[in-house]
């Protein structure tokens, strides 16, 4: 884990005296790799006391289709192309923007699976 506050130290290397303490909020998370799979999710308490839902592993999602509207829950088969890192694709890792094999044909992804705990998508032409 990681803190995320600001850093002790300016720019110039001078030590900068904090207002406060570190907060158990201010520490980040390591990634999750959402991968295809039988659905599993994580819930996180998160600050305020609200839950966030991880997908660890899923094999459905909701695939809108852009001209008619229509959206369907269909299953993917497998990662085409994926922007952020092409080792993603070989690992079948789901990302934003990922390009995902479905049984209607290629979509792109347009949530974050890793931090919303589904996945929704643009069916391509």
């Amino acid at each position: 884990m990681q803190w995320q506050a600001e850093s002790v130290r300016k720019v110039s290397g001078g030590r900068r005296r904090p207002a406060k303490n570190k907060r158990r909020a201010e520490i980040g998370r390591a990634p999750v790799d959402t991968h295809i799979g039988e659905p599993r999710n994580r819930i996180i308490r998160t600050y305020g006391g609200n839950n966030i839902v991880l997908a660890l592993r899923t094999n459905v999602a909701n695939v809108t289709n852009p001209k008619s509207g229509e959206t369907k829950k269909v299953k993917i088969e497998n990662v085409e192309q994926n922007t952020a890192n092409p080792n993603y694709v070989r690992r079948n890792l789901l990302t934003k923007g990922a390009v995902i094999k479905t049984e209607l044909g290629s979509a792109r992804i347009t949530s974050r699976p890793g931090q919303d705990g589904v996945i929704n998508a643009l069916l391509l032409e």
